[in-house]
């Protein structure tokens, strides 16, 4: 499955990077089994996307959970909660 990543705020500036398409293995099938593979990639992917790390994930643009089913040719978005004043 071809996908594409997408990567804010503090994730970009971690990784070095705002985007990147991967082709993901047949086992990768929910947005928690894709920030999983990513992990597993090294340490900065690790530091990143990571353990307990607060990271909230979109869809083709639209808020989603771990549990989200991926499909050949999306976009997803991973990006750190906003907070604000």
């Amino acid at each position: 499955m071809n996908i594409e990543l997408r990567f804010f705020a503090s994730l970009r500036e971690s990784l070095g990077k705002d985007r990147e398409r991967a082709t993901v293995p047949p086992e990768v099938q929910t947005v928690g089994d894709l920030r999983a593979w990513l992990v597993a990639r090294g340490e900065d992917w690790a530091a990143a996307l990571g353990g307990t790390r607060p990271v909230r994930a979109a869809v083709d643009q639209t808020m989603v959970t771990a549990d989200a089913l991926l499909h050949d040719g999306a976009e997803v978005a991973f990006f750190p909660p906003v907070t604000g004043g």
